[in-house]
């Protein structure tokens, strides 16, 4: 077939397709060129100007977010962030969105989004140890769901099994408004030994760019396009733009690319992950950051389809492929050393001084424009916010009515977003490598690093009922739970990496939710002193105009700076005291027990007092770090109720409390709370620590009852009986 012509491209419209506008066409043409571009070159800007490439209608909302502090190695534009943990070693960490993907080819969506975010991490030379993910799916009531649940589990658990890598934690939520854009974010952790690490640049002329890994299809192609439109049901969903995973030639991938830049540094100049955009992306970035410019010759491109244009070329997705800027006298060296992995590597292209990306194919110069162009070029677009109508300055509080404290206590734990998501998570393998010391389950996956006394606490957090009827406090709570999840734990926050969904931010208000949701992720991070140093943004999330709930989720890294301090959330002994810090109020705007007793969740959120929040976070941290807590679990959703039958599952214990509580409070979502246990002896040392900011509910039993006393009611739950309705949930409804 023959390809369109400049004209025809531009009298047809064709671009339009392609996620350009007509304003963008007109500045591509007529300002950056000086004539019509050809039809791979429009394909390029196509989605080198696409939202998930140039962040245009979210780069003005992003600065807000500091990504800054003296541990900081590399933040926002390297292929992921690094932070220094002492002792010259360094974590590396990114999370990455594979929604669109996941909603089309749910396996094979979710698969791909772990190996591209794998590539990141091994292409700054670091080794990765752990992965976590976040994922939202509609109501488990219709066979879709469960296909996308049970397709999208497998996809995860399948990657990272195949390639080594535990799956150390990560959430699962169900709302109505995922059920035709389902999220799947995946973030993954990575360690350096030594803190050098290498750059995604291609500099000084002459130097080469190779091709390392799989071959190159038809899979993927406008990948970046797909991921940044929405979904309707008048138009098709296009397969063709997901990719296909193969995980082992992806092991073989990190393997040689960590072995080569810790053992042979000196071949090596930059090194790039072929992800979004595929080869334009990768190549395109680290010349405009090296200020340099390419010639590319796509003959030698290793193909797995036979008579591939260069436009196919270019924009495929296809997966487990890298590129390497390195140093001509090396070339035969580097091109061996992968063919000992049997893994393709070719030289496809030189860098040079003139910032012109030039592309051949079949003895045809196809393509030839500034490198900054597709980069730095983009326009950026300045939208204004409106508030939505639904979002008052009222903060009253809806006020539930508990008929039956006991049905109300095991209702909560059915809940679908409460249950235990065991069912789900056993799928992946959280211990292969045996560095894993606290598995899914508990406030936060932690990893010990070895011959070190030190270790990683990592964990996913994004409560989007919040962030919908509040997003500036919502956005607050997404980075203060997953802090305290840290801290619980044991670790100090050190870094965050983000993946910002939401609807369409043309749409003025889910632009106001986007603005207002960032506004406060940053003010805590500037408060509690934790940078934002990768991340990604997720928008177009809508099905039929009916946007997502705004969906920031934080993933969160700590150090745990020796590992006698890592604290899990379960009971351990009978007789051990148990501990409320922190002051409960009435706070049930977007909790769950209003989405329960509602079917909805509406009205602000208190105000958070962020220095109450950060005290609290030291006290728990000191209290660790002197040995006085046998357990320590954070309060989120669920409040009080889901906290302590947690924290009791594991080791099949009972309590007996009595508080001074409401039975109401008992299902209150205040902030800024942690429920501790000790052992009695510490009783008088933790209360002169928590000072008069504390109740002491009670003490752990071996009794298999929960033992519950209100201000106004009084119960006992069987242990078995709120065990089964936790942890049956989720399989009965998968059933």
């Amino acid at each position: 077939m023959n390809e369109p012509t400049p004209i025809q491209i531009k009298e047809e419209k064709i671009y339009r397709a392609w996620g350009l506008s007509d304003k963008e066409f007109n500045l591509i043409s007529e300002k950056i060129l000086g004539r019509l571009p050809n039809y791979t070159e429009a394909g390029l800007y196509s989605v080198m100007w696409s939202e998930h490439c140039s962040y245009k209608n979210s780069k003005k909302v992003l600065r807000k977010l500091p990504n800054n502090s003296e541990r900081v190695l590399a933040g926002p534009g390297e292929d992921a962030g690094i932070i220094d943990i002492g002792d010259n070693q360094a974590v590396v960490f990114k999370a990455e969105s594979h929604n669109h993907p996941s909603a089309v080819e749910p396996y094979q969506g979710a698969a791909t989004g772990v190996g591209g975010i794998i590539r990141d991490i091994f292409s700054m030379g670091a080794t990765p140890i752990a992965l976590l993910n976040s994922l939202k799916f509609g109501p488990v009531d219709n066979g879709q769901t469960k296909h996308l649940v049970k397709e999208v589990v497998a996809g995860i658990g399948g990657y990272g099994n195949c390639i080594g890598i535990p799956t150390i934690g990560g959430e699962i939520s169900f709302e109505k408004c995922y059920e035709k854009n389902p999220l799947v974010n995946a973030m993954c952790i990575g360690l350096l030994n030594d803190t050098q690490f290498k750059h995604g640049q291609a500099s000084g002329s002459d130097n080469l760019i190779v091709y390392v890994g799989s071959t190159t299809g038809r899979d993927g192609i406008h990948g970046a396009t797909f991921a940044s439109d929405e979904f309707s049901n008048k138009k098709q969903k296009q397969r063709s733009a997901v990719q296909v995973g193969n995980p082992f030639i992806e092991k073989l991938l990190m393997d040689a690319c960590v072995k080569i830049i810790q053992e042979h540094s000196e071949w090596i100049l930059g090194v790039q992950d072929m992800g979004a955009a595929g080869l334009v992306s990768s190549t395109a970035e680290m010349a405009s950051k090296a200020n340099s410019g390419l010639v590319l010759n796509l003959d030698n491109v290793p193909q797995r389809e036979s008579g591939m244009s260069a436009y196919e070329m270019m924009l495929s997705e296809s997966q487990e492929r890298m590129v390497l800027c390195i140093k001509p006298e090396f070339e035969t060296d580097v091109l061996n050393f992968f063919d000992e992995y049997n893994l393709d590597a070719v030289v496809i292209g030189k860098v040079t001084t003139d910032k012109q990306y030039k592309i051949y194919h079949q003895d045809q110069l196809v393509v030839d424009i500034p490198v900054d162009s597709l980069t730095e070029d983009v326009p950026e677009y300045d939208h204004q916010g409106v508030r939505p109508t639904r979002i008052s300055d009222d903060r009253t509080q809806f006020d539930p009515e508990i008929g039956s404290l006991k049905d109300t206590w095991l209702s909560i734990l059915t809940s679908p977003n409460i249950a235990s998501k065991e069912y789900l998570y056993e799928t992946y393998d959280s211990q292969v490598k045996s560095n894993t010391v606290v598995k899914p389950g508990s406030d936060a996956g932690v990893i010990r690093i070895r011959n070190t006394r030190k270790a990683i606490a990592s964990t996913n957090d994004s409560n989007s009922k919040y962030v919908y009827v509040d997003p500036y406090v919502g956005g607050q709570i997404t980075v203060l739970e997953a802090a305290r999840n840290i801290v619980a734990t044991g670790g100090i926050p050190v870094g965050i990496t983000d993946c910002l969904n939401y609807g369409n931010p043309e749409d003025p208000e889910i632009f106001w939710e986007l603005d207002q949701s960032v506004q406060g992720i940053a003010d805590v991070c500037n408060k509690l002193g934790v940078p934002v140093i990768s991340g990604n943004v997720s928008l177009y999330n809508e099905y039929n105009k009916e946007a997502i709930y705004p969906s920031p989720m934080i993933g969160m890294v700590g150090l745990i700076e020796d590992i006698d301090h890592i604290t899990t959330s379960s009971f351990k002994n009978s007789g051990d005291l148990i501990y409320l810090l922190g002051e409960t109020g009435n706070d049930f705007n977007g909790s769950e027990i209003q989405n329960q007793l509602l079917g909805f969740v509406e009205g602000r959120l208190n105000e958070i007092d962020l220095d109450v929040e950060q005290k609290n976070q030291e006290i728990i941290l000191s209290a660790i770090r002197r040995g006085l807590l046998k357990s320590c679990h954070d309060l989120s959703e669920g409040g009080l109720a889901t906290a302590i039958s947690e924290s009791a599952f594991k080791n099949e214990l009972g309590f007996n409390i009595q508080t001074k509580l409401t039975t109401k409070q008992m299902f209150a979502e205040t902030q800024s709370r942690y429920l501790v246990s000790i052992d009695s002896k510490d009783k008088e040392a933790l209360e002169k620590l928590f000072e008069d900011n504390f109740e002491c509910l009670g003490f752990v039993t071996n009794d298999s009852v929960f033992s519950i006393r209100t201000l106004d009611d009084s119960v006992d739950i069987e242990l078995s009986e709120a065990l089964d309705n936790w942890k049956e949930a989720i399989p009965c409804l998968m059933k």
